[in-house]
């Protein structure tokens, strides 16, 4: 019953860790179009 309840938390800690990491590569590409608008809008 531990066993099965701990490969549980594993599976569900890894599936958010690899949602949160898509989440924050999302900003990062998000941030970067905004920094190459503003460059595009002072040249």
């Amino acid at each position: 019953m531990i066993r099965k309840t701990m490969i549980a938390i594993a599976l569900g800690t890894m599936t958010l860790s690899a949602a949160a990491c898509n989440t924050v590569q999302g900003a990062g590409e998000d941030i970067s179009s905004v920094g190459r608008a503003g460059e595009e809008a002072i040249d």
